[in-house]
């Protein structure tokens, strides 16, 4: 987006990415993590539903075809069925629901929500300064993307027990 519009324009984007965020995280442990701790069981098949999907992504990304650097496509965050699944797998590993979770809540998403932002505006600003490198080789992007959908997979296998 940054090497379409320029960095400016990214800073609005990412305010929406994070705004977004807000909005599902608050969901997810709210109203979807409550019902998943009364039903662990449930999100056991969630976490395994996540990881065939986290797979099926990382294949989709590798065998993708490279996309015009100045493709139009516009993102809608608050849609993106890949934030509703970040969200509870990894949300609450850090919050302790016996104690005062709201405030843990406020903590962690605030937390999120700035290194998310600080992040973005990062990808933006190495995008503008790499983009003959990126217009060169986006295939080692899909690859590299598509290896870390992987790993995060077998992680979340490995490590998360319901």
């Amino acid at each position: 987006y940054s090497m379409n519009y320029g960095v400016r324009n990214c800073i609005w984007t990412a305010f929406g990415d994070v705004s977004a965020n807000i909005i599902q995280a608050t969901l997810v442990i709210f109203v979807i993590g409550t019902f998943f701790s009364d039903y662990p069981f449930f999100l056991n098949i969630f976490k395994w539903i996540g990881i065939i999907y986290l797979i099926y992504l990382a294949y989709d990304i590798y065998k993708s075809n490279i996309k015009s650097i100045n493709s139009k496509e516009i993102f809608v965050a608050g849609t993106s069925p890949k934030a509703w699944m970040f969200f509870p797998f990894v949300f609450p590993q850090f919050i302790d629901f016996n104690a005062n979770y709201v405030a843990q809540f406020i903590i962690l998403l605030t937390t999120y929500v700035v290194l998310d932002f600080l992040s973005l505006i990062g990808y933006a600003l190495l995008a503008n300064k790499l983009i003959e490198w990126l217009k060169a080789n986006p295939k080692v992007i899909n690859t590299i993307s598509a290896c870390v959908l992987i790993i995060i997979a077998i992680i979340i296998a490995l490590t998360q027990n319901y």
